[in-house]
C-alpha cells in the first residue's frame, strides 16, 4: 500500500471515531444543535476524505472549512443569546 492509501484509512478512521464520539456523548434525541453538528461532522469527513483522495482542490477544501467554522460559531452564538434572552 502507498502513502495515500494508508493517508485515506487514517482520515476516515478519524472520521469513524469522531461520529462514535459524537453518538457516544449526545444527549437522548435529535434538536436543532445535535442534528446541525451531525451535519457539520458529516461534512468535515466527507470533504476530507475527498481532499485526500486528491479530488478537492486546496482552495475549495479552505472554503469548506471556513464555512464550517462560520457555521459552527453562530450556532454556538445563537444558543448562547438565546438562553440569556430568556432569563
Amino acid at each position: 500500500m502507498d502513502t495515500n492509501a494508508w493517508l485515506l484509512i487514517a482520515v476516515f478512521v478519524l472520521g469513524i471515531v469522531s461520529l462514535g464520539g459524537f453518538f457516544w456523548t449526545k444527549t437522548k434525541g435529535f434538536g436543532r444543535y445535535a442534528t446541525s453538528v451531525l451535519l457539520l461532522v458529516l461534512a468535515l469527513i466527507i470533504s476530507a476524505l475527498f481532499f485526500t483522495a486528491g479530488r478537492l482542490d486546496g482552495q475549495f477544501m479552505a472554503n469548506i472549512l471556513f464555512a464550517i467554522i462560520g457555521f459552527a460559531g453562530g450556532l454556538f452564538t445563537g444558543k448562547e443569546q438565546a438562553t440569556e434572552s430568556g432569563r
